[in-house]
């Protein structure tokens, strides 16, 4: 004897779908449409079919999806417990809550919201093109650029050593030792050639190194460009002093004044350091909302993005061929598909009431966020949300990831609305995330002449009230992308 844990398969697709970003959602709703002839999507001005031709059947328990075009405001209906055989398996919630939200039981979109080609702001190559690849660049210019066939070779061996950021990866004896011999090419013939590659866009790519990048862009400048001596002259034989910020040893050995050397350096620091990372290698990523958050009448409105899913419906027609009594296999198979198409529509009423209980918490939690920005955020875990909506943390997991929301301030993943907290000297909590805000605003503040030191800023948050380690604010600061003090001093 033993004791095993089944799911029901309606249960099992509702979790499958939950999980799912809108992008993948899409395509799963899309294979689902061309697989089950009883789907069809609803095109925009059809009247909703609520009639259920199955109503009196042995399916009689599983419903099919309402349609409400009008905007309305969020009330959860309360169930006692979970009822699997009906697909309802989302808890309840608390009627009132202090956030108004609204959504409509028929979710739509155009799997592919593509403008006609007629509109004035298509653009076919930046919805379609993929990214065009550092190598790829380079090999073009290669084929327009006379040259013999040997050299040709050799170019088109150093171009593949070339990695994503424009360097050349492979030393020249590398690079000379795995040719053929047959070519019978000197080391210098390859210099010669990595020469010719220098020359090519973006500039400075083919460098060996930091110095040899910066110094080609240089080169590449204008003759009258002001200043461009002394860069070049910084660059070759004091680069490491300028990346160690010693502004004063510079002046002494370069014999210039404060002004003068800051304005060199200002030259210097308009060259990419990667040069190739200006061709676009990857495919662009598009991020489509699943909810949207805006402000009505002093009020906060949480709704779901109506063009994130398309609506769906069971198609009255091929339904109604369905017969009682009749066991043959087409009509055992059109009951199957009548069977799943209602649990796939299901399945997505319930996905989507789901990410609107999240979403209305997440919101009612963090409306000072909506208010104020990033230093109002206050400190929330799964477990917070699980318990207000009564649900399980790996449900709110799975909710979270991979959905986003839309807001006055920006597009951002459920995920960001979670974060740790830190105690503060009034015995109250404050949000990692608002901390990282204050670091950031204090960073951005500061004398660049004098810039803030870990123990610095860690005294200015106590002073705030807000108790923090050294070594949790050079954490926080790493995680910004700020540089530590003693790479962010500035000639000014």
């Amino acid at each position: 004897m033993g004791q095993q844990l089944t799911m029901p398969p309606q249960l099992q697709q509702a979790i499958r779908l939950l999980q799912l970003s809108t992008l993948d959602l899409q395509q799963e709703i899309q294979e689902a449409l061309e697989s089950n002839p009883m789907l069809e999507r609803q095109e925009d001005g059809e009247d909703f079919d609520t009639s259920d031709p199955m109503a009196d059947s042995a399916e009689k328990g599983i419903e099919t999806a309402t349609a409400s075009n009008q905007e309305s405001t969020y009330e959860e209906p309360t169930h006692s417990a979970e009822s699997l055989e009906d697909g309802q398996w989302n808890e309840s919630i608390p009627n009132e809550l202090p956030v108004d939200t609204a959504w409509e039981d028929v979710y739509q979109t155009s799997a592919s919201n593509l403008p006609s080609s007629d509109d004035d702001e298509w653009d076919f190559t930046a919805r379609t093109s993929s990214g065009e690849s550092l190598q790829s660049h380079l090999l073009w210019q290669l084929n327009l650029a006379p040259m013999s066939d040997t050299d040709r070779v050799v170019a088109m061996t150093l171009i593949d050593c070339i990695n994503d950021q424009g360097y050349l990866e492979e030393t020249l004896e590398e690079v000379h030792a795995s040719l053929d011999p047959e070519l019978e090419v000197e080391l210098d013939e390859i210099e010669v050639v990595l020469r010719r590659i220098q020359q090519f866009e973006p500039a400075g790519v083919g460098a060996r190194d930091l110095r040899e990048c910066l110094l080609l862009q240089l080169r590449q400048l204008p003759a009258d460009t002001p200043w461009l001596e002394e860069a070049e002259r910084l660059v070759r034989d004091h680069l490491d002093v300028l990346g160690n910020r010693d502004y004063s040893l510079l002046m002494r050995r370069m014999k210039l004044k404060e002004d003068e050397l800051r304005q060199i350096i200002e030259l210097i620091q308009t060259l990419n350091p990667r040069p190739g990372s200006q061709i676009e290698s990857s495919e662009p990523e598009y991020v489509v909302p699943d909810v949207i958050v805006r402000k009505h009448n002093d009020r906060w409105l949480v709704e779901l993005n109506q063009e994130a899913v398309p609506r769906l419906r069971v198609n009255a027609q091929y339904a109604g061929f369905v017969k009682r009594a009749d066991s043959s296999a087409d009509n055992t198979f059109m009951r199957n598909q009548l069977q799943e198409a209602r649990w796939f529509i299901k399945s997505l009423q319930s996905r989507n009431e789901t990410l609107m209980k999240v979403a209305t918490q997440i919101v009612e939690h963090q409306r000072g966020f909506l208010e104020y920005g990033d230093e109002a955020m206050k400190p929330l875990v799964l477990h917070d949300i699980a318990e207000a909506v009564g649900m399980h943390e790996s449900t709110i997991s799975r909710v979270t990831t991979q959905k986003y929301m839309h807001t006055p301030r920006g597009i951002y993943e459920l995920k960001y609305f979670f974060s740790s907290h830190v105690s503060t000297s009034e015995g109250g909590e404050c949000s990692s995330t608002a901390i990282r805000a204050i670091i950031k605003k204090l960073v951005a503040a500061e004398n660049q002449k004098k810039p803030l030191s870990d123990s610095k800023i860690a005294g200015l948050l106590e002073a705030q009230g807000i108790q923090v380690a050294r070594r949790t604010v050079a954490k926080y600061r790493e995680s910004l992308g700020i540089a530590p003090s003693s790479e962010r001093k500035r000639l000014m």
